[in-house]
């Protein structure tokens, strides 16, 4: 049973990375969540898969009797089953937003802050030499007000 989780880790982990090297991000968003199942399974696995009893103390005794499931790991993998599911959500409403704002899931398209490289050449074409006079030189409007104020 215990190498068929492994396999089934193994697969899990190989289909999160394929999504998440995808240029898509709701397929990066799924490829996380699939690293993220891959991880719990991992933790899980950690503490001995078993069918016998459940990890539970008997009155009396110290310790649970051997052979039942470590119930450190079961208490881990809840956690993290719901610390993935906010951060499933949220990544969801950031990309329902993104897409809204950008018109676009593909990531090179949503590059605001970086200028593509094909455009940059046209950007600075388009820059204006440092020598060259403003066309429309800035006033102050506060000087202006003053002057027309003393001339009446």
């Amino acid at each position: 049973m215990e190498e068929l989780t492994a396999v089934l880790i193994g697969l899990l982990t190989a289909c999160a990375v394929y999504l998440m090297l995808a240029r898509n991000v709701l397929r990066f968003i799924f490829g996380l969540v699939l690293i993220s199942n891959a991880a719990n399974l991992v933790i899980f696995l950690g503490g001995r898969l078993t069918a016998g009893a459940p990890p539970l103390i008997e009155s009396g005794q110290t310790a649970p009797p051997p052979g039942v499931a470590n119930a450190l790991p079961q208490a881990l993998v809840l956690t993290a089953i719901v610390i993935g599911f906010g951060l499933f959500a949220f990544a969801l409403i950031l990309m329902f937003r993104a897409h809204a704002t950008l018109g676009t899931l593909d990531s090179e398209e949503m590059r605001l802050a970086e200028p593509r490289p094909d455009l940059r050449a046209v950007d600075e074409a388009d820059a204006m030499p440092a020598d060259a006079e403003d066309p429309m030189p800035a006033t102050d409007e506060a000087a202006t007000d003053e002057a027309s104020g003393a001339a009446r």
